[in-house]
């Protein structure tokens, strides 16, 4: 390895001096930089400028800034505390729309302060502190226990594709969907990746591409449109990607591009896994119709990344963060707790019983 990769995290805690240090990801792949944020706007901002992005990353640096932003509360009872907690809680809800481990790490929070509502406010502090620490190790575990299931699934010398970034700086540490990648590198099934670069915010260039070849595992950067040809060339065994939601009836919303991969993937007989902590799916969400899709601004498409514009001044746009993929493009989603196949309506259900 060129470097431990696992060392560097997307978050983490400085209790000490009351911050949330984050890895910057848009400086990737140039520069590995830390930023340290001291409120909760500041969390919000790298929340919705991407700095810290993938679901469980989300979650973890949520709940991290929600636990910083009460730290010095002053209240001097427990329903002034809730308020400021609620306040505090609602307006980190609002940093992006789609990826239910946001709303999910807020709300555990949430369940954590009411659960101890007897105690001093000193001591709920300290709860709340050991809850978002909760958040960040289980989610290490969690990713373990993916990759491992993923792992069966797969066979040494096989080509995968993965579209966007679900690796270790996306999660606590392994990701969802690279985990079996960088377990099996560990074990030596020597895989042959390659990886879109998931346009326009080149989350597979800059992210994925760099943390695989960081890790020494033998990684093909393409550009997305060039998904068919190397499925058609055979290249390719199966496509793991990450989510950011799935419904309960297995509609799974990811990066945008990652519906067009799965109807390719469906085209050429080649198995489509998505890799999806229990925290991800929402059973409360029926379909993928009613996950909500967040757009992003236009000029991300032809201005970020590049030294001058690549489009005309002025120009209509259209740029949604994710896409759905239906349930029937899927062939498997991979949790923590096992495998589910179709129909996903009861084996999901299952995966909660």
């Amino acid at each position: 390895m060129k470097q431990d990769i696992f060392d560097i995290m997307a978050s983490r805690l400085d209790d000490e001096n009351s911050e949330v240090i984050i890895l910057d990801q848009t400086s990737l792949p140039n520069e590995v930089r830390y930023k340290r944020h001291k409120t909760k706007e500041s969390v919000w901002e790298a929340i919705n400028h991407l700095e810290v992005r993938g679901a469980p990353a989300i979650g973890i640096a949520a709940a991290y800034g929600l636990y910083i932003a009460i730290k010095g509360s002053c209240a001097k009872n427990y329903e002034e505390f809730y308020k400021e907690f609620s306040e505090a809680k609602d307006f980190l809800s609002t940093a992006r729309p789609t990826a239910v481990n946001l709303f999910w790490a807020l709300d555990r929070m949430e369940k954590c302060l009411k659960e101890n509502c007897d105690k001093s406010l000193e001591e709920i502090k300290r709860l709340l502190r050991n809850e978002a620490e909760k958040i960040r190790f289980e989610d290490e575990e969690v990713c373990r226990q993916i990759g491992e299931n993923a792992l069966s699934l797969l066979n040494p010398g096989m080509g995968l594709l993965t579209h966007c970034n679900a690796g270790t700086i996306a999660t606590a540490k392994y990701g969802t969907a690279l985990a079996p990648i960088y377990i099996g590198h560990e074990k030596g099934y020597a895989f042959k990746v390659f990886a879109d670069e998931t346009r326009p915010l080149l989350q597979g260039a800059r992210l994925t591409a760099w943390e695989l070849q960081e890790a020494g595992v033998d990684v093909t950067l393409i550009c997305d449109n060039m998904a068919s040809i190397v499925m058609k060339n055979g290249w390719i065994d199966a496509v793991l990607v990450g989510c950011d939601r799935v419904a309960a009836n297995g509609d799974s919303a990811n990066k945008i591009g990652t519906s067009g991969v799965a109807i390719l993937a469906k085209e050429y007989g080649i198995p489509f896994y998505v890799h999806a902590p229990l925290s991800t799916i929402d059973m409360k969400t029926l379909t993928g119709k009613d996950i909500e899709i967040e757009l992003r601004r236009g000029e991300e498409i032809y201005e970020s990344w590049y030294c001058e514009p690549m489009a005309p001044k002025g120009i209509k746009t259209y740029n949604p963060a994710f896409d759905v993929t239906d349930a029937q493009y899927i062939t498997a989603i991979i949790t923590e707790k096992g495998i589910a196949y179709p129909p996903y309506e009861d084996s999901l259900k299952k995966m909660f019983e």
